[in-house]
């Protein structure tokens, strides 16, 4: 009887390919964000291995986000992520400033229109009354960070102007002019992937790791005053959260 011998070659290439990442890894974790590395060929020749297989190791990593290909220039370690921390209660929990960075937007749309029966129902509103839509690019820096989707009944914010939302903080504005006082939310945060015009904006290829955030917030009265859906970048955006313990914790 013949017996299958297990594909020597096929082994060896992916054992020098995980050699590789995880020289890769070492060397990502020493060197700070936005450090470009060294071309493949000097790669290759530093670790004894072809350029094919130094190329797809960079390739996973690029994958997910740990390296960022830029045409022309090289391979480099991602840039810093930008942390906020999510605390127990109050708008820095659920609001995306007070985050590190300097956040502005570019609006994409800014337009009224009948809330019709999804949006009615998210917002406790009838499907008749108008809604404002609000999408707006999120910038940090100057970087895209976000793509965020912001409904409104309108009657809360007359006179709200697309130049109002490209930069502040929107729940002071809300609490300053409209004296809407935002009180509490609940938002859900999930993994995604980006689409192709999800990817054109934020910069990022077509499929690249997401968080998809959405958030429900009302007053302190407990009416609904928006529903957002955002998209952050999964390559540059980290959320903390501090959690405190007592005696029945698991």
């Amino acid at each position: 009887m013949n017996s299958v011998q297990p594909s020597r070659p096929r082994v060896v290439a992916t054992a020098k390919r995980d050699s590789v990442r995880t020289y890769l890894l070492d060397l990502i974790e020493q060197a700070g964000p936005g450090t470009a590395l060294p071309p493949e060929r000097d790669l290759a020749l530093t670790l004894g291995v072809s350029r094919p297989t130094v190329r797809a190791a960079i390739e996973d990593l690029t994958r997910i986000g740990l390296l960022v290909r830029q045409q022309g220039r090289g391979t480099f370690t991602s840039p810093r992520k930008i942390t906020q921390e999510l605390t127990g209660g109050g708008a820095a929990a659920f609001g995306v400033p007070p985050a590190e960075g300097d956040w502005t937007s570019k609006v994409l749309t800014f337009r009224v229109t009948p809330a019709g029966a999804p949006r009615a129902t998210r917002l406790k509103l009838s499907p008749a009354d108008p809604v404002l839509r609000v999408v707006r690019l999120r910038l940090v820096d100057k970087d895209p960070m976000a793509i965020e989707r912001i409904d409104l009944p309108a009657q809360l914010v007359p006179d709200l102007e697309p130049r109002d939302m490209e930069t502040g903080n929107f729940y002071r504005l809300l609490r300053e002019r409209y004296d809407v006082v935002v009180s509490d939310a609940v938002q859900s945060i999930e993994p995604t992937v980006t689409n192709p015009d999800q990817a054109d904006l934020l910069d990022v290829p077509v499929y690249a790791p997401v968080l998809l955030i959405e958030r429900t917030t009302r007053d302190a009265s407990g009416r609904i005053v928006e529903f957002a859906r955002s998209i952050y970048r999964g390559d540059r955006y980290r959320i903390i959260s501090k959690l405190s313990f007592d005696s029945e914790s698991g």
